[in-house]
């Protein structure tokens, strides 16, 4: 009786496991560019970040991503983070996106995107902007993957 329990639940336990991926899908399919791991806090007190504190403004570090992380504060309690490296281009030196409002250009290809929704707004390509998790706390901006 103990080790039919055993296997059901072995079995059970197995399927669970199955049926779990640490895959985001789509967003995170993108071949052309790495998975690394992000855990990026930002103080809203620092001058640095003194942007951050005003709605529609947007934000670019490198300090953590492929070529850095684009943020963008939709209404102080709302933002965004995407990966500024070209989506739909291979890393290289020419993949880092600028910004101009809320459109980052792609210097490869001339791809732009939307950096309120990741979304292609002009070009071609398969894959929009890799989108991180963010959140606020307090005058902390937490994101991460």
């Amino acid at each position: 009786m103990k080790v039919l329990r055993l296997a059901l639940y072995m079995m059970v336990v197995g399927l669970i496991s199955a049926g779990c991926s640490g895959d985001d899908g789509p967003i995170r399919a993108n071949p052309n560019l790495p998975n690394l791991n992000v855990n990026l806090t930002l103080d809203l007190n620092l001058p640095q970040y003194n942007p951050l504190n005003f709605p529609g403004n947007a934000f670019v570090t490198q300090l953590q991503g492929v070529r850095g992380i684009v943020i963008y504060n939709i209404d102080n309690s709302q933002y965004t983070a995407f990966e500024i490296a070209c989506p739909n281009t291979p890393v290289s030196d020419c993949s880092l996106m600028t910004v101009e409002g809320i459109t980052a250009t792609c210097p490869c290809n001339g791809n732009q995107y939307n950096i309120i929704t990741g979304q292609i707004t002009a070009g071609e390509g398969q894959y929009p902007m890799l989108a991180y998790r963010i959140s606020r706390s307090g005058d902390q901006l937490t994101i991460n993957n």
